[in-house]
């Protein structure tokens, strides 16, 4: 068995809600828990599912060992008698959720768990994290490509945050529309494209700047990206170009990242075609955000390295998402919905299904089916010509490996892409606004 376990990573109050709830007999409860967003923070039209494979794969690994247990009791978490439920641990219910890469809007059921009350509600705490993450990122990732128009993007934020959350970043900001990240561990686990040439360091190492471009051209072609404003961004164009002239080749591309980037944009292009380097690529850095990437659409600019907004949720860190019970079995053996009505922080019971109408192509709403079952919900949907837009993460306990690794990406970056277009044009405003779409509630109970 794998020693690794993902079990701790949880709040504690899961653990010791299940530790009374063994004690008072209520554990075993059969139990509907629905993770979604009340509104979408920021002012954003759109959210962006992403993470559930990650989930997935943490849940693959989420068992207590003999040394969890040992930290458990030592700490008063868990007590004596409910130590062997936890030692035995496994998720034996079934999960539905939106697959990665799909478009949301407030109260859409994200993921959905199905079981009794104790296996149901360990899992709160880390399907939030990776979810809230992941999503955040993927939403701001999705507005940046926006933004873009169709010019690349790549992820330079691996050195502004921890180093696991940048993996998690890189994955979901793939899913987004980015086209590379520079983080070689996000390229390894789940075969992103890496990339990557130098930092101002290396050209202050060398003597001159002329010194540092030859040394990079040598060891890495002339089709490589040379860094050009670590002194003088004009000058350093001049010595780019001449020094990859001067090795017989034509240089790939130029990279800013300080100063007036517009201003700089322009005059670099008008520089490098005055060189007869038209051919050259620019690349801009420097605390882009979907804003700043927008701004520079006019500007002479073949693509955008983003790092800080990005891995930051361009300043939403997390997608507010929350995990609620919202159906349980009653004394009589009956499921009953269940719901909070705080001021503000209310839910709606109920097990939920969802669905996306469309048509000529175009999304035309979300429509949120109550119902006895995700059997009949699908039903009711597909027959409102909706579509389907959960599926079975978990069945029976048992995983879908199609929902998680590295073959996922690909297709998650697809269903992004078309979800997104999809959607009306109002959606892809990066101005705050009210959500493109308020799911329609319908109730089908008998």
């Amino acid at each position: 068995m794998n020693s690794y376990s993902s079990s701790l990573l949880t709040d504690m109050y899961e653990l010791t809600m299940i530790d009374a709830a063994l004690k008072s007999g209520k554990a075993s409860r059969k139990a509907v828990f629905e993770a979604f967003a009340r509104r979408l923070p920021g002012g954003r039209r759109y959210g962006v599912v992403a993470g559930t494979g990650r989930l997935l794969d943490e849940l693959a690994n989420f068992r207590f060992t003999d040394t969890d247990i040992e930290y458990l009791l030592e700490n008063n978490v868990i007590s004596p008698e409910t130590s062997d439920w936890f030692a035995n641990y496994s998720f034996t219910g079934d999960l539905w959720g939106y697959m990665e890469g799909e478009c949301y809007f407030p109260g859409s059921p994200i993921l959905t768990a199905i079981g009794n009350f104790a296996e149901c509600c360990i899992i709160e705490t880390l399907a939030l994290s990776i979810l809230n993450y992941d999503s955040a990122v993927a939403t701001a990732a999705s507005r940046m490509t926006i933004a873009a128009h169709g010019r690349p993007c790549a992820d330079f934020g691996a050195r502004r945050t921890h180093e696991k959350s940048a993996l998690a970043a890189a994955r979901a900001a793939y899913i987004a529309g980015f086209s590379a990240t520079s983080d070689l561990e996000a390229g390894r686990q789940y075969g992103i494209p890496v990339t990557g040439t130098s930092a101002h360091s290396f050209t202050l190492l060398h003597d001159s700047e002329e010194e540092a471009f030859r040394a990079q051209i040598a060891a890495m072609g002339a089709n490589t990206t040379l860094l050009v404003d670590t002194y003088d961004v004009e000058r350093g164009v001049e010595r780019a170009v001449a020094a990859t002239k001067a090795a017989g080749g034509t240089l790939g591309a130029v990279r800013i990242d300080s100063g007036d980037l517009i201003a700089h944009a322009f005059k670099t292009r008008e520089q490098l075609n005055a060189l007869k380097s038209s051919e050259t690529k620019i690349t801009v850095t420097n605390d882009l955000d979907e804003f700043s990437i927008a701004a520079l659409g006019a500007a002479p600019v073949d693509a955008y390295g983003v790092g800080t907004r990005l891995v930051t949720g361009s300043g939403v860190p997390t997608a507010q998402m929350v995990y609620k019970l919202v159906e349980r079995e009653g004394a009589d053996g009956t499921m009953h919905e269940v719901a909070k009505a705080s001021k503000n922080k209310h839910s709606i019971g109920g097990l939920k299904v969802a669905g996306r109408t469309e048509a000529d192509g175009r999304a035309t709403g979300e429509i949120i089916v109550a119902a006895e079952s995700f059997e009949k919900g699908l039903e009711y949907v597909k027959k409102q010509g909706a579509r389907p837009l959960q599926v079975k993460l978990i069945d029976g306990g048992v995983i879908n490996d199609k929902y998680r690794g590295r073959a996922v990406l690909e297709s998650a970056r697809n269903r992004h892409q078309d979800s997104r277009n999809a959607l009306p044009y109002s959606g892809w405003r990066l101005s705050p606004g009210e959500p493109v779409f308020i799911p329609q509630m319908i109730d089908i109970h008998e």
